[in-house]
């Protein structure tokens, strides 16, 4: 009997997910690899950083989702490397071999000079991050109304997003609504008139991959929410109290949310000219170049042309689109058949600004307004995997429409925060 090929897929994100649902019933052996055992819907990761969902509401564990592929494995792990040559990858639970090896482990936050402070500063890339955000924010409201800090009441209330990319700007919304209609009613002897939520941008623009409109749009919606927002405004440093920007301006904030940019996270084994800017170099069929059963999707992959000179964009339906693409190339390949190249269909590109405000860049129309918000919504609540899921997030948000009520602003697990301490450690490793 002729031995079915095995196919290791590394990452259980947007393309991974489509890759593995693709080869459903298909004569081969699939292995699906992650460090976590969820899949997690990050366009609404902001929504648990600010109290709206909950965890549940944006992830589905991988062994439910798969249950029934009888071809299909799974394995919660850390993969370290490649080894090219003998057809194997390295991971935290031992040696795997492969036939044909999928490498999407996506991205991770670009924190550019800003290393060496990471840990000071809040991200939303994993659940966790969420969660600690959330955490921060509203430990911070406690501290302010007990009033038992040394701090100015100024620094523990103010919020600063750097970063006015999508997940920049929808956090400045829903943190601009919280802060109007949430705080308010929960934490009324708080003064609001001392806590300002700004939003720094490196760019003349905000929403840099989209239309003119939908920045212009943008901006005018984060202004009517009471968002500070400052373009072309680069943030030189922080110092746990006070954020400083190039042009010689500050402001006090121990709350630093990093939405600057993210960059590929690569797994180790692939040779330097591999590499291009932290990313995966794949040709039109999206193999890795000098390898022969190595294919590279979704934000880890970087497809260079003439028309795109810094790869596809890091979008879900580009992971989507090379999973769903790639499993039917590599049934081709078991068939002798040729490959066909790859072609990304650009469907649209949408963010929010809050209740009833959001942009919609379509390949031949673009709206904004309530009617783009509505749009938004449903596309993100039919693009969740589980039926539940679907359930429990639409009725919450049909709740909050209605009420604006945000009750999920439990502090499951305090956000520790000892600025001594961490400058202790980044300084033992920079002497490192």
């Amino acid at each position: 009997m002729a031995k079915t090929p095995k196919i290791v897929i590394v990452g259980a994100g947007f393309g991974g997910v489509k890759m593995v649902r693709s080869f459903h019933k298909k004569s081969v052996e699939v292995l699906l690899i992650d460090r976590n055992n969820y899949h997690n819907f990050q366009p609404l990761m902001y929504q648990v950083a600010t109290g709206g969902l909950e965890p549940g509401n944006i992830a589905y564990p991988v062994r439910r989702i798969f249950c029934k592929y009888k071809n299909v494995n799974f394995r919660m792990a850390e993969v370290l490397s490649v080894n090219i040559d003998k057809n194997q990858i390295s991971t935290s639970i031992g040696t795997i071999d492969y036939d044909y090896l999928i490498v999407a482990s996506g991205s991770e936050t670009n924190f550019y000079n800003f290393e060496p402070v990471k840990n000071r500063l809040l991200t939303l890339k994993s659940l966790p991050d969420a969660l600690q955000m959330r955490n921060r924010i509203f430990q911070n409201l406690e501290h302010a109304l007990a009033n038992n800090r040394k701090e100015p009441i100024e620094e523990i209330m103010n919020i600063a997003i750097v970063g006015g990319g999508p997940a920049g700007i929808e956090l400045a919304g829903a943190l601009a609504e919280m802060r109007k209609h949430v705080i308010p009613k929960e934490f009324p002897e708080l003064p609001l008139s001392k806590m300002s939520v700004n939003l720094y941008q490196s760019g003349p623009d905000l929403l840099a991959g989209m239309s003119q409109e939908a920045s212009e749009k943008s901006l005018e919606y984060l202004k009517e929410l009471g968002v500070n927002v400052f373009l072309n405004t680069r943030v030189k440093k922080y110092d746990d109290k006070t954020i400083m920007m190039e042009d010689g301006s500050s402001f006090t904030t121990d709350t630093v949310i990093w939405s600057a940019g993210v960059k590929g996270s690569p797994i180790k084994g692939f040779p330097d000219e591999a590499i291009v800017s932290h990313r995966i170099s794949v040709n039109e069929y999206n193999k890795v170049k000098g390898t022969n059963n190595i294919f590279a999707i979704g934000d880890v992959a970087a497809y260079i042309t003439s028309e795109n000179p810094k790869g596809l964009p890091m979008l879900a339906p580009v992971a989507q689109q090379q999973g769903e693409h790639l499993a039917k190339n590599i049934l081709k390949i078991l068939a002798n058949k040729e490959m066909e190249p790859f072609e990304y269909h650009n469907k649209g590109v949408m963010a929010t600004i809050g209740r009833k405000r959001a942009v919609v860049d379509l390949p031949n129309f673009k709206f904004q307004g309530g009617f783009a918000w509505f749009v938004w919504m449903f596309v993100h609540i039919f693009s969740l995997l589980g039926f539940r899921d679907k359930t429990v997030t639409f009725i919450d948000w049909a709740v909050s429409y209605f009420s604006y009520d945000q009750p999920l602003g439990m502090i499951l697990k305090p956000a520790e925060f000892n600025p001594e301490t961490e400058k202790k450690e980044v300084k033992e490793k920079e002497e490192a």
